[in-house]
């Protein structure tokens, strides 16, 4: 079940409005003239198995029987939900940047860039420390993978990605894929060094490859090698890793 300050019953409540405000940088997004909004992924579908029953799931689906089939959607609610709520203008100088952050796994993971490639009124997208599901490569099997995600947390994703538990290299696409379709607008890919478990390494693989298709755009995106802590590379495309942290 879903905890923490400001929450009940799986739900936001006022109380928790603005207590996470120190982890983004506020009054620097402000004063650029940029608004700042942020999704409680609760409201959209509580992280538990049972979720969907009282979430944006229960209104277009499952199948019959109450259950999903092996193709259905999983609990990838707060990318579209981010989209449906950006509400944004058609003026491309004011369109909205999806941000995912690990503070809650799956917010963090394949949402912001699943939101950014669907919907292309997002102008940027940030992928921060995301990981399996998110940025890093399933195909590598390194740290988190895609047996112990699905098996751990089996009603994030289509119950056909357990098939592929053990045997990713058979997987028709992987997240390099994903990360390409937000292509040609701007796309940030930030890793912790540290963090293993997300595999930092296969997060910049991930990103390379999307930079390739990028090129012609920004000549700078093709670079080869992981950047060093805090020193971001690459053109409209980027990527820059935090040493022992989540940036």
């Amino acid at each position: 079940m879903d905890e923490g300050p400001g929450v009940v019953a799986n739900r936001a409540t006022e109380a928790a409005r603005g207590t996470n405000a120190a982890a983004w940088p506020v009054e620097r997004i402000l004063d650029r003239g940029h608004a700042l909004a942020t999704v409680y992924y609760g409201d959209l579908e509580p992280d538990h198995p049972d979720g969907w029953k009282s979430g944006v799931r229960a209104r277009i689906g499952p199948g019959t029987a109450g259950r999903f089939a092996s193709d259905d959607w999983g609990r990838s609610a707060p990318g579209p939900g981010g989209s449906a709520g950006a509400r944004l203008p058609r003026d491309r100088s004011r369109r909205g940047r999806p941000q995912g952050r690990a503070h809650r796994p799956l917010a963090a993971r394949e949402d912001g860039a699943l939101a950014g490639a669907s919907d292309e009124r997002f102008a940027l997208v940030v992928s921060n420390d995301s990981g399996e599901g998110g940025a890093a490569l399933a195909r590598r099997q390194f740290g988190e993978t895609t047996a112990r995600i699905t098996s751990t947390f089996p009603h994030w994703f289509a119950p056909r990605l357990r098939e592929y538990a053990g045997r990713e290299a058979s997987m028709p696409v992987d997240q390099h894929m994903l990360l390409a379709l937000v292509a040609p607008r701007p796309l940030y890919v930030a890793s912790a060094t540290e963090d293993l478990w997300a595999d930092p390494r296969g997060e910049f693989l991930a990103r390379r490859r999307p930079g390739r298709v990028r090129s012609t755009r920004s000549p700078r995106a093709g670079f080869e090698e992981m950047p060093v802590p805090d020193r971001p590379v690459g053109g409209s495309t980027a990527t820059t890793s935090g040493a022992g942290r989540t940036p």
